[in-house]
């Protein structure tokens, strides 16, 4: 029949190749491992919601859709506070790099000047082997005014907020990036089987019921039947049960 099951020559091989690491493998497990290969399945375990997925693309579609991944949100950034603006009296001034501090935008300016100059990069100047702590001074309104800078306005940006650790990032794709770096676990379809901890994604369960019955696994022995190499193997698990 034309949709009769098939066994290629390379699932051929892989099939020997999976039942020799696993010697002790019965029909249902290396069954498991041929629908596995031919569907090209790769089944994720999502531990927060204690369920498997039949694919990682599916689990991150589903969360999406329910909001359960990534939240867009606003942020205000705001660009650094000017040293000297109009209402500026007062100035200090360090002599080697011309960093200065207003007496309006800064709590202790005196204070900052003096501990800028002590470890100013630029100051080679030394008295009893310690840097020199000289610095300018001005209240002069015109030397003040070469001190104003424009202060750029705040914009505000879209980011995305993990909606696991409320951690932002710059764009979706990195928070998806970051689910799949550090959320989830890549399972084996024998390992999905085995286990009974945690609940299977409707969608997933689907599939499984589907291809997981005696038609399919009698149509897959039916298979294998055509390739001598599986007699030994075959043979057994035909006593076994």
């Amino acid at each position: 029949m034309s949709n009769a099951l098939t066994v290629t020559d390379e699932q051929k091989n892989d099939l020997l190749k999976f039942l020799k690491k696993n010697k002790t493998a019965d029909l249902i497990t290396i069954y498991l491992a041929f629908i596995e290969e031919k569907f090209h399945l790769k089944p994720v375990l999502y531990p927060r919601d204690k369920t498997i997925y039949q694919s990682l693309d599916d689990l991150i579609e589903k969360l999406e859709k329910n909001g359960k991944l990534w939240r867009e949100t606003e942020i205000t950034i705001q660009f650094g506070q000017q040293s000297v603006n109009e209402q500026t009296k007062k100035i200090y001034i360090c002599p080697f790099t011309g960093k200065v501090f207003g007496d309006n935008t800064h709590p202790n300016p005196q204070d900052a000047i003096y501990d800028w100059v002590s470890k100013c990069p630029e100051n080679k100047e030394r008295v009893g082997g310690l840097p020199v702590k000289r610095f300018f001074v001005s209240e002069d309104p015109d030397v003040i005014k070469n001190y104003i800078s424009e202060r750029k306005a705040s914009v505000k940006k879209v980011v995305y907020s993990s909606a696991i650790t409320g951690k932002l990032f710059n764009s979706r794709q990195a928070v998806v990036e970051d689910f799949k770096k550090n959320y989830i676990k890549l399972l084996t379809m024998i390992e999905v089987q085995n286990q009974n901890r945690y609940q299977i994604d409707e969608t997933f369960l689907q599939f499984i019921e589907k291809h997981l019955n005696e038609d399919k696994i009698a149509a897959f022995v039916e298979a294998l039947s055509k390739h001598p190499e599986f007699d030994h193997y075959l043979s057994k698990w035909v006593e076994s049960e």
